[in-house]
Formats: structure tokens, C-alpha cells, sequence
């Protein structure tokens, strides 16, 4: 009496969601045996009649499915995922309502009909059963689509419970996904005859605001944003299970990618975090948390919650292990020991892929994609491939071709609408629905994998002359029946990645990387060529185009600030309210203001292309009086931009000054989201006013006085000329402020490296001669003084300081001929005197320029670098020397900063001096201020040196390096190529490239082809790149603005 009845240990994953790889749990399958064989080897009695199983699906179509009596659960969840082909499954599960009428989910192990009382009768259901904290993860656009079915029956069902204005943008969202561009008869007819919430009349006008907002958005693009609104919200994915605790006061308990959660009504009170957790069990109806000591204490490590029922604690606790087991760990559970004599407790545990398991299993099986249709939609179908994902004002480059293979599973009959060449049975369908295959308002159906060839051609034959209709190989992409795939595959920048064959079972394997088949080449160049055709070919409509591509990389780089840190600071609560008020008061205001803008500019586009229904009135292939609207308003915040200086300030004053916010600031950093420097992205809204003046510059350029765009255009670019003139010197300034802490952040002793007046020069790698010889330095030149680094020996990546050198009395000479060494140069200092070595002739010209000009600038100094250099460099010995200081070089420098490494464990990849270093090669700060003016965003597609194919990418020039994204929609770059050493340039003919619109990149033996949509856009990347990692010798800050344009041209 009164023992345990079951018990999960909750192996700890510390640091990581996923866990660690030795960590597996345990599982109820026996040793060597797997999901597949122990289903085949359950008895199923052939002669027993079979049991016809109602399941409904997500769009509330009605299907049935008859099994034998015997049948597992994992046997009715492969079938209806083999119905819907659904790759991404485990996310899914089967629901149904026992007797007490609440929830369960069909377990897979134990036979259907001893969990569900009366299969007849029951209506089971398909629903989402793990909820991943970003959508971005899914990655099959098909199953998006489900999800947002779901978040569509949780508002329906009032699970997903938010504020009135939340619920009108999710309905808004689901409207555009299933009837289109906003039509006010149509969506009030749409809203009256569909029930998206209880008591929807109250906010229909809000409903209708929010749609007329969205024209031109795909069903897609729909799909994706009300995921990503509804994961920011307390109840997304939440189930309630009514409990009490020991006080006997009613609670809710939920569990969640993060560990158990507990409500009190709709708000959240506690969350038991999976690293906090140590066990979970339940006895009875009593479910127990078991924390870790240093949690709670020793005397108080166990919670305790009373549920209604057994049944129902049991419940909740099977989903808890499932949950966890799912979220936090690598691998499948280990199989169980059976016992001998006896059992005690459940033996429950999750059987199914984890997380991890399913993201490499579609990412590296080359699963094929299939298209499929919304049921409630009007718009046409979708394709499940990457090209689904760019929005419509992309030029769409078509992806690599799959061979289609046949999943190996047993054969069960669904009831189907679906007629091919051989007979199949009806499906019911239980709601309204048109029976031809060839309606796009039909439901989506799984095509059998034989036999379908020749209504397939017939239909493509049927579709052939429809307008708009893409085709791939003779079959329109946009049909249900299509049986050539599209490729998704994940970013690879490793070029030996790349096809990988599987040759059994299969005539012709699929690809298994991010290139096309030989075969499948010329086809898609014709189709690439067609859908060329279909876009405006003018050049302002690829500027406009240029505009809007930028303008998401903008805002995106916009909520790294204020989503990403924001949660971060309030989350540790480490950051004062005053400063929280200074920051986000001045960002928020322009992050909002720029998503309406984005979406003016998104609306014109769709526009300007003719891919809307929307009735528009006067001429809209123009960007100009979008600009000049949106440039006026944008002047009412040059009061925010101004106090950019202060926010950076006071930012960098309290990380010194707080530790807690300090260590929340260097976390952050070493987030994906976070690809560059945190205080770069405060800059970000003054740097957007550069880019609008050049691109505004560029269309007036483009246009003849008389064209009807012009005035516009130049009005809106007086307009930004008058702020960027404001803004310059304070621009310069911040740029200058945010270099000094980015290098406070990455060199080991100097403390206070932002000391007023001090200007960074140029930083870069030289050879300095020692007694070992010629050993790699990275040196660092500011307005007073010279720094020499070494790299430390520890993983932080930070730069240890091993001498400094006052400006004040320095002379720079060449010294080639006196010591034999190429490109060599001495600097003598009142301290001493170094020998140093450049890699090429170029680099020494750059770093003598600047040295000399700096002395200079340090002569004309009134204040004594001297008296800054006492104050900032911590603890450094002046050596005295003869005429030439050869410093000793031995590891006892290196080991005795590893005590402060090691405090310091902060660590930035991609940093500008870490790829100096790496690439042997230096930047100035006028080549920083180029940079800023140079950053492109856009769809390219990219070819290793030796692979066959191209694969599409959404791409991100800025700070001298490319990112790479899988969409514009993705919050965090898959992987980066830094360009410093890089050298731009067409193709030549020994390339075997034989595409228009190519470049190619090249350092040494990498080479990289890159693919635009049209020669402006070629034209572009071309400029940007070469203008970014080509760099002019002089470096200095104190150049007028247009002589330094002079420069750069």
C-alpha cells in the first residue's frame, strides 16, 4: 500500500535542450528490438473482423480507417501518416476522449482496442502533440501548415486564450491563408459562414484591419506568422490538467518544451525547469516532482500535486516523460531489462524519435517532397519545397529534382476520393467537399505510389495551357497530383558535402545534398528562364526590389534588440530600469515604425509584379511616393537616433558596473541570433539612413527628369540628406565608441581601451621579429598608441596584450634592405624600438600610411598619450632596450594569462580581428565605414567548386562576411563565409560555368560560385563585394565625407 506506482528518472542534460548523447532514458522495447519488428511480430488474427476507426484531421475532414482488432497503435499512426505523407510526424500524435471525457493520446505500443472502449463510436482526432519553441525548426512547409491548423482549433476551442487585438491578427493571418488578398464582401461572407472564435462579431472590424493589411502575402508566409505569433504567447501548446496542491488550492499543471509548468487560472506562476528535475512519479492520484538539493534544499525536494483521479495522474505523468524524453534528449531510450519474477510500476516510456533524431532524419534521408493542397484554401496549392518559403517578390530559382522512392509499410485500406488507373474505394468525407481530384479546394490526399503515371500526365496535359501555371519536367508544379519532387536540404559550406547515394531497393536514388542531377539541369534552366519572363525587367523595379530585401534584413537585425535582449535582460532581471527605459524607449518606437514600412514596401512589390486580386486604383510600378510617405515620417524620430550615443554609453557603463548584466551581455553574444557584435545592431538605425540615401540616389540616377517617379525620388532623397547630414558626425563618433568596446571585449590587459579622445586606426596581422624569428602578432593602432597581441592558448578566442607603444616621439622606416626580410618595416618608440613584417608590399604601404599619419595626429595633440596609457594598460613592465628590442619569446607570457582566459570564458566567432589573423591581412576604419555603406541583402543560388548543382539561399552581406540564411524568415544565420583575402570576379571559362549572372569567389584553393536573378542584381553583389574587401591604403577619420567617397569609388 501506498508504493510508487510509477517512476521516471530524469537524466540530466545541463546546458543543452537537446541534452547530451549518453543520455537516453529507457524504453519498454526489448534488447535488439525496434518499432517495426515488434509491431510485426504482434498476432493479428486475419479472420477477425475489422474495426472501421473515424479519425479527423486537421482540417476537419472525416476519414476512416479499417484495422484489424489487434492492431497496435503505432500501426494506425503509421497509416495515417502514410495517408497525409507526412514526414515530420513525431510532432504528431491521435487524441481521443475516454469515459471521464478528458483528452488521452493513443498510445503506440498497446493495442487499439484496449484503450479505446468503443472504436465504433469514438471519434478520434489528429492533432499536435510537441510543440517546438520556434516554428523555424519545423522543416517541411506542409507541416507548418498543420501547426497553424491546430493554432486555428486551440483559438476555435479557447485554449490558446490572448487580448482581442492578438486574436483579430491570428484570424487576419488565417484568412489570407485561405481565401487571399483582402476583399471586405468576400471576408465578411468568409467570417459568417466560419466560426475562427466564440463571439468573432465583437472584433470583425479589427479582423478586417488587419487583413487589408496583409495583400500580397502567401498562404505560406500566412501559415509562418501566425506560428510565430502564437509561440510568443503564455498558452501556445498548452494542455490544462486540473490539479490541486498541498494547501488544496486549484492549479493547473502543463508541461512544455522547458519542464512542467503550473497556472493559476491563465497565468503562469512557477515553471520546474528539466534541469532542475531529478524524478518524476506518481502514487495514486498524486503526482511528485523530485528536485534537485541545490534547487530547494535537502528537506524540501519533493512537490506534490493532487490530480481528479489515477487515471488521470497517470496521465499527466506519460506525458511528461514523453515531453521531456522528446525534447532534452539525443537518442532513442534504451531498451528495458524484462524481469524475472515480477514488476513494480508502469514500465511507460516514450518509443518514438526525439527532436534531434528527426531533424537530422530529414535533413541527411533525402525524404522526397510532395505537393499538397489546402482543403479551406482558394488560393492555388502549394509546393512542399524550399521555394515555398521566399516570398512572392522573389524571382523563384527552382531547386534540384528528387527521385521519387516508396516508403516500405504495411497495407492498410483508407477510404479514398482519389481515382487512378486502378479501382480504390470511397472515402467518406464528413464535411463539405468537392469529389473531383482536380478542384484546388479539395482536400489534400496521399497519391499511391503506383500506377498514378497516367493521370498525372493527363492532368498535366489538362493544366498545360492554364497561364501562370510553372512546370517542372511536362507536370504543373501546382498539382496535387505532382510526382516530381522538390529539394530542401541543409546549408553545407564544407564542399566535400555533397551527394551521397543510396542504391538499395531503388532504380534511381535521391540526392542527398543541396545539388541538382545532371538530368534535371536543362529543364530547370528553361523553367528558370519562363518564370524570368513573368517579372518587370525594369531596372528601378530591381532597386525597389533591393529596398524591400534590405529593409527585412534591417528589421530583423532590429529584433535582435528588442525581442531577443530584451527577453534576456527581463528574464535574469539584470539590467535597471532606468536603462531599460533609455533603450528600449528609443528603439521601439523606430522598430515599429519600420514594420509597417516593410510591409508598404512588401504590398507595392506584390503589386508592381501583378501577383495580387486585390482592385488597385492609379499606377503602382513605382517605389518613389512609398519612400518620400515614409521618409517624412521617419524625420519625426531623429530625436530617438540623436540619444543612440547616450544608450551606448550608459549600456557599456553598467556592464562594467554590474556584474549580472555583464554576464547576461556575453551570453547573449554567443547566441546564434546574436551574429554579430551586440552593440553593432544599436547602430543599425542611423547606418538604414545611409542606405536609403544611397539607393534613393541610385533611382534618381536610374530615371529621366520627365519620368513620372522622379520628383518623388527626389524629394524623398532631399528628405534623408537633410537627417544623414544631422546624424554624420554623430555617426561617426558611434562607430568609433563601438569599435573601442568590441575591442575592450577581445583583448586581456587594458581596462579602459574607450578613454575620451582615443580613435581606432587600423588593426591587422604583422610578423614581428623575435629571438625564435618572425612570429605573428596582431597589432592594434589607435590615435595615441600602437598594441601588440598574441592569441590565447585558451578557448575564449581573446587576444592577450604583449606590449604597447606611445605615439608621442615615434618614427616608422622602411628596413627591407637591412634586415633581408620581404615587406619589412621598423618602428622606434621612446620605449623601444620592433622590427615587423607585412605579408604583402600593399599591407606595409597601409601600415606605414597610417602610422605616419598618426604621429602626426599625435604630435598635434595637446594631452600626452602617456598619462591615457598609464591609466588603461594594466600591469606592463617597460622594457628598456638598445636599438633594436628582440622580445623573448617563450610560453611563460602565454601560461600566465591563463588565470584571466579563464575568467573570461567570453568567446565571438567571426570578430573582424579573428579573421585578420586568420587571413593574415588588415582592415582600417575607413574600410569599416565602407563596409557599413556596402551591405546587400537578396536570394542567390550557390555552387560548390566541384558539385553539380545550385543550391538557393537567402544571403546577408555585412561586416565583410556572408550569411547564410535558409529563408528571410529565419531568426539566426545556418552558416558565414568572411570575404577578407577574398577576391571577386566573373567566371572564367575553365569555371565550366555556363549560367549568366554568375561570380565567383576565391582565397587560395576555396572557390565559391554564386548565381543572381537578373545583371543589376549581379551587378550589385558584384560592387558591394569588391568595394567591401578591397580597400583603399588610407584610413583616416578625419577625411571630409565626399573626399572619403572619392576614396572608396
Amino acid at each position: 500500500m501506498g508504493e510508487i506506482e510509477g517512476t521516471y528518472r530524469v537524466l540530466q542534460t545541463p546546458g543543452s535542450r537537446l541534452g547530451v548523447q549518453k543520455t537516453t532514458g529507457v524504453s519498454t522495447l526489448e534488447p535488439g528490438q525496434n518499432l517495426s519488428t515488434a509491431m510485426a511480430s504482434s498476432p493479428a488474427k486475419t479472420h477477425e473482423r475489422d474495426l472501421p476507426i473515424k479519425i479527423k484531421m486537421l482540417d476537419n475532414t472525416v476519414e476512416v480507417l479499417d484495422i484489424e482488432s489487434k492492431y497496435y497503435g503505432q500501426t494506425l499512426l503509421t497509416e495515417v501518416y502514410k495517408h497525409l505523407n507526412l514526414i515530420e510526424s513525431d510532432y504528431f500524435g491521435i487524441e481521443f476522449q475516454n469515459i471521464q471525457s478528458y483528452w488521452i493520446w493513443l498510445e503506440p505500443m498497446k493495442p487499439v482496442i484496449k484503450q479505446v472502449r468503443r472504436p465504433k463510436t469514438t471519434m478520434l482526432r489528429l492533432a499536435v502533440k510537441f510543440f517546438p519553441p520556434d516554428p523555424g525548426q519545423l522543416q517541411e512547409e506542409y507541416t507548418r501548415y498543420l501547426f497553424a491548423l491546430q493554432i486555428k482549433r486551440d483559438l476555435a476551442e479557447e485554449r490558446l486564450t490572448c487580448s482581442d487585438n492578438t486574436a483579430a491578427l491570428l484570424v487576419s493571418h488565417l484568412l489570407q491563408s485561405e481565401i487571399g488578398d483582402f476583399d471586405e464582401s468576400e471576408d465578411r461572407e468568409h467570417l459568417k459562414t466560419n466560426q475562427y472564435l466564440p463571439n468573432q462579431e465583437r472584433i470583425e472590424g479589427k479582423i478586417l484591419e488587419f487583413h487589408r493589411k496583409h495583400v500580397g502575402q502567401t498562404p505560406a508566409e500566412s501559415d509562418f506568422q501566425v506560428l510565430e505569433i502564437a509561440r510568443k504567447l503564455e498558452m501556445y501548446g498548452i494542455r490544462f490538467h486540473l490539479a490541486s496542491d498541498r494547501e488544496g488550492t486549484k492549479i493547473n499543471l502543463a508541461v512544455s518544451h522547458m519542464g512542467v509548468l503550473v497556472f493559476q487560472g491563465n497565468t503562469k506562476i512557477n515553471t520546474f525547469n528539466w534541469s532542475k528535475v531529478r524524478k518524476l512519479s506518481f502514487k495514486r492520484k498524486r503526482f511528485l516532482i523530485k528536485l534537485h538539493p541545490e534547487v530547494c534544499g535537502p528537506y524540501q525536494d519533493t512537490l506534490e500535486f493532487l490530480l481528479g483521479s489515477r487515471d488521470e495522474c497517470k496521465n499527466f505523468w506519460k506525458i511528461c516523460v514523453e515531453y521531456h524524453t522528446f525534447f532534452r534528449l539525443f537518442d532513442q531510450p534504451k531498451p528495458k531489462a524484462k524481469a524475472v519474477f515480477f514488476t513494480r510500476g508502469s514500465s511507460f516510456r516514450y518509443s518514438g524519435r526525439t527532436q534531434k533524431q528527426l531533424v537530422d532524419y530529414i535533413k541527411d534521408s533525402g525524404m522526397k517532397k510532395t505537393p499538397y493542397e489546402r482543403r479551406h484554401s482558394k488560393v492555388r496549392a502549394s509546393t512542399r519545397a524550399l521555394n515555398t518559403d521566399v516570398p512572392k517578390q522573389s524571382v523563384p530559382f527552382t531547386e534540384g529534382l528528387r527521385t521519387p522512392g516508396s516508403p516500405a509499410s504495411a497495407a492498410v485500406p483508407f477510404h479514398s476520393v482519389h481515382s487512378s488507373a486502378t479501382p480504390t474505394p470511397v472515402l467518406p468525407i464528413f464535411a463539405e467537399t468537392s469529389p473531383s481530384s482536380l478542384d484546388p479546394r479539395a482536400p489534400y490526399t496521399r497519391i499511391p505510389e503506383k500506377n498514378t503515371a497516367a493521370p498525372a500526365e493527363a492532368a498535366g496535359r489538362k493544366l498545360m495551357q492554364q497561364p501562370g501555371s510553372p512546370m517542372l519536367q511536362g507536370i504543373p508544379v501546382d498539382h496535387p497530383q505532382l510526382s516530381s519532387l522538390m529539394l530542401k536540404s541543409p546549408l553545407g559550406l564544407n564542399p566535400a558535402f555533397q551527394v551521397n547515394f543510396n542504391t538499395a531497393g531503388q532504380g534511381s536514388s535521391p540526392l542527398l545534398s543541396p545539388v541538382l542531377s545532371d538530368a534535371g539541369s536543362a529543364r530547370i534552366e528553361e523553367d528558370d528562364e519562363m518564370k524570368r519572363k513573368r517579372y518587370p525587367t525594369d531596372k528601378a523595379y530591381f532597386i525597389a526590389k533591393e529596398i524591400l530585401a534590405t529593409e527585412r534584413t534591417y528589421l530583423k537585425d532590429l529584433e535582435v534588440i528588442t525581442v531577443w535582449f530584451r527577453s534576456a535582460v527581463i528574464k535574469e532581471n539584470a539590467m535597471p530600469e532606468g536603462l531599460m527605459t533609455l533603450l528600449f524607449s528609443n528603439i521601439d518606437p523606430i522598430y515599429e515604425f519600420h514594420r509597417g514600412f516593410l510591409k508598404e514596401i512588401e504590398q507595392r512589390l506584390s503589386l508592381w509584379e501583378g501577383k495580387t486580386n486585390a482592385h488597385v486604383k492609379g499606377d503602382y510600378q513605382r517605389i518613389g511616393d512609398v519612400m518620400l510617405r515614409n521618409m517624412r515620417t521617419l524625420k519625426e524620430f531623429t530625436s530617438y537616433l540623436q540619444k543612440h550615443d547616450e544608450v551606448l554609453t550608459e549600456l557599456e557603463k553598467a556592464t562594467k558596473r554590474l556584474k549580472k548584466l555583464e554576464t547576461v551581455y556575453k551570453e547573449f553574444e554567443l547566441q546564434k541570433v546574436c551574429y554579430l557584435p551586440l552593440n553593432t545592431f544599436l547602430l543599425k538605425p542611423i547606418q538604414r539612413l545611409m542606405h536609403y540615401k544611397l539607393i534613393l540616389a541610385r533611382l534618381c540616377k536610374h530615371y529621366t527628369a520627365e519620368h513620372r517617379d522622379f520628383a518623388d525620388c527626389r524629394n524623398a532623397l532631399k528628405e534623408v540628406t537633410e537627417m544623414t547630414s544631422r546624424l554624420q558626425h554623430c555617426l561617426i563618433r558611434l562607430e568609433n565608441f563601438q569599435k573601442l568596446t568590441e575591442l575592450q571585449h577581445d583583448l586581456i590587459g587594458i581596462d579602459n581601451l574607450t578613454a575620451p579622445g582615443r580613435e581606432f586606426i587600423r588593426e591587422g596581422c604583422l610578423y614581428k621579429l623575435t629571438k625564435k624569428g618572425l612570429q605573428q602578432r596582431m597589432f592594434f593602432l589607435f590615435s595615441d598608441m600602437l598594441l601588440y597581441t598574441s592569441k590565447g592558448v585558451t578557448g575564449t578566442n581573446q587576444f592577450k596584450i604583449h606590449g604597447h607603444l606611445p605615439l608621442h616621439g615615434m618614427l616608422v622606416e622602411e628596413s627591407e634592405n637591412e634586415w633581408a626580410v620581404p615587406h619589412c618595416f621598423t618602428i622606434y618608440s621612446a620605449q623601444k624600438t620592433i622590427v615587423v613584417a607585412a605579408s604583402t608590399r600593399l599591407e606595409m604601404g597601409k601600415w606605414m600610411e597610417d602610422l605616419n599619419m598618426a604621429i602626426e595626429m599625435a604630435k598635434k595633440s595637446t594631452e600626452k598619450s602617456d598619462m591615457l596609457l598609464e591609466n588603461s594598460v594594466c600591469n606592463r613592465s617597460n622594457r628598456s632596450s638598445d636599438e633594436v628590442s628582440l622580445e623573448q619569446e617563450s610560453e611563460d607570457d602565454i601560461h600566465s594569462s591563463r588565470s584571466s582566459l579563464d575568467r573570461q570564458s567570453h568567446h565571438r566567432a567571426n570578430t573582424t580581428m579573428h579573421v585578420c589573423w586568420y587571413r593574415n591581412t588588415s582592415v582600417s576604419m575607413t574600410d569599416h565605414s565602407v563596409a557599413v555603406e556596402n551591405q546587400l541583402s537578396g536570394y542567390l543560388l550557390r555552387k560548390f567548386k566541384n558539385s553539380n548543382g545550385w543550391q538557393k539561399l537567402w544571403v546577408v552581406f555585412t561586416n565583410f562576411c556572408l550569411f547564410f540564411y535558409k529563408t528571410h524568415q529565419d531568426d539566426y544565420p545556418l552558416a558565414s563565409l568572411p570575404l577578407l583575402g577574398y577576391a571577386v570576379s566573373s567566371p572564367v571559362e575553365a569555371d565550366g560555368i555556363q549560367k549568366d549572372y554568375v561570380f565567383k569567389l576565391q582565397f587560395k584553393s576555396h572557390v565559391y560560385f554564386f548565381r543572381a536573378e537578373s545583371k543589376y542584381t549581379f551587378e550589385r553583389w558584384m560592387e558591394v563585394i569588391k568595394r567591401a574587401t578591397s580597400s583603399p591604403a588610407r584610413s583616416s577619420l578625419l577625411l571630409p565625407k565626399d573626399e572619403k567617397d572619392s576614396h572608396t569609388d
